[in-house]
């Protein structure tokens, strides 16, 4: 399994320093399928190339020593140690694991400039044929050339098969190809050699970031790196669609904060919630669903509140968080809050044994066919003594001018519930769980339609 890295950026043996692999050496790593080796075959200030050869022992495939299924014949009849797969995908992810994040300290001006890069991949499979191929690379500005292998060379009426021998070229930074890289061979081969859960979710929203949001093939690109589990794709793309929401708003104020940002909606909201917490006497809290840290930011300023923990499914929020809450709090204070990336669609240990917990304007967010699952990791697993659920009242709707009538406060918000809907399902859910019920309103109360918010406190009974 091979793949090469080539640059004629000058001096061009700075690929070297990118890679934080020495030109005159050859390297080898131990990996747990397998031995891959790093080497130059060419090494000058005008061209250089780097090289992965990526060995892995057709024996131990068969037998099952990585990750091979033990099925008839077809472990012995194997593209497996060949063709570039996910194989491959993992030992660029570790070998060039420094690489992929961008950072070199000796040439760090070089990490964060385009240079022209050429990548070739000898057999490559593409479960999609040629088409499909060129369309994952070719709206990321890749120049794609390639070359059909047959099924046979000695016996060419057997036509060609779904192999191919790429080219790919483009001035590119080296941490954008090689995310491209790890993204994009499993997606090609449509398979993945390891089990796949919802870890994979964050580590291709990481490596996807800046560009798959707004692939023209997203959704095929997510449902075959998650091997097609319809839970994990939906639950990625609507991170992703999150994802796009931030990213368009200029100054991070999502399309709901707009429209109630005449009454100061968000603020109490806050407040509010930090005021029931203080009245309660919690000094452990977990804010499911975070974001970028505002009501963590207020928390932190109550020194009664002696552990929080942030946590929310998209990882780019968390980023957020973590450079304008965390990385700001001073080095005695940073031990009380921790962020953690998770979904609240499935249980989870590290948010058990909190006094409360807050889900602030979250659970609109979430398909209805899913409010079940999250009900089940709130209540039957993470068990908070108290936990605030807040969520837009519908009914309020018609006193934002600036909303369209019928419309919902947020593109992303799969639902909006009228007061009685929001009791409904609270009762319904308390009762369940044995938790009793204190209904708030927030915001200006208008007689006709209500509060533009509603907050339901749950409170453990047992």
């Amino acid at each position: 399994m091979l793949l090469t890295i080539s640059t004629t950026h000058q001096p061009a043996t700075d690929l070297g320093y990118l890679l934080f692999k020495h030109p005159d050496k050859c390297q080898e790593f131990n990996l747990s399928f397998g031995t891959a080796r790093v080497f130059y075959p060419e090494a000058s200030d005008t061209k250089c190339t780097a090289a992965l050869v990526l060995d892995i022992n057709p024996v131990d495939l068969a037998r099952g020593k990585a990750g091979a299924k033990r099925q008839t014949l077809e472990a012995y009849v194997s593209d497996r140690p060949y063709a570039a797969s996910s194989f491959l995908s993992v030992a660029i992810s570790q070998v060039f694991r420094t690489a992929m994040t961008g950072r070199c300290e000796q040439k760090q001006a070089v990490a964060d400039t385009p240079i022209p890069l050429v990548v070739k991949i000898p057999v490559l499979p593409s479960r999609g044929r040629e088409g499909f191929l060129r369309g994952l690379f070719e709206p990321l500005g890749y120049d794609v050339s390639v070359r059909r292998l047959a099924l046979d060379e000695t016996f060419p009426d057997w036509g060609n098969s779904s192999y191919f021998d790429v080219e790919l070229s483009h001035t590119i930074k080296l941490c954008d190809l090689l995310s491209h890289l790890h993204v994009m061979i499993p997606v090609l081969d449509d398979d993945k050699h390891y089990y796949v859960n919802e870890d994979e979710i964050e580590k291709l929203l990481r490596h996807g970031e800046g560009w798959l949001s707004t692939h023209p093939l997203k959704e095929e690109i997510t449902s075959r790196y998650l091997k097609r589990q319809r839970g994990l794709t939906r639950d990625a793309l609507a991170q992703i669609a999150v994802e796009e929401v931030i990213e368009e708003t200029s100054d991070l104020e999502t399309q709901e904060e707009i429209i109630e940002k005449p009454i100061s909606l968000n603020q109490q909201r806050m407040e509010t919630v930090v005021a029931a917490l203080k009245a309660n006497g919690v000094q452990k809290i977990v804010d499911l669903g975070c974001g970028e840290g505002k009501l963590l930011k207020l928390l932190l300023k109550e020194p009664t509140f002696q552990e929080i923990l942030g946590m929310d499914v998209t990882y780019k929020s968390l980023e957020f968080a973590q450079e304008r809450v965390l990385d700001k709090l001073p080095t005695h204070q940073k031990g009380r809050l921790q962020l953690i990336q998770g979904s609240l669609n499935y249980r989870d240990a590290r948010i058990t044994g909190y006094d409360a917990a807050t889900v602030i304007e979250v659970i609109e967010h979430m398909e209805l066919d899913r409010l079940i699952a999250f009900e089940r990791v709130l209540f039957e697993f993470a068990k908070p003594k108290i936990a605030i659920v807040t969520t837009p009242n519908v009914e309020y709707n018609v006193k934002f001018e600036n909303l369209p009538t019928g419309k919902l406060r947020h593109p992303d918000h799969r639902f909006e519930w009228t007061r009685v809907e929001f009791k409904t399902w609270a009762q319904s859910v308390g009762d369940r769980y044995k938790y009793s019920l204190e209904f708030s309103s927030i915001g200006d109360v208008d007689p006709v339609v209500g509060s533009p918010t509603q907050m339901a406190m749950f409170i453990a009974t047992v």
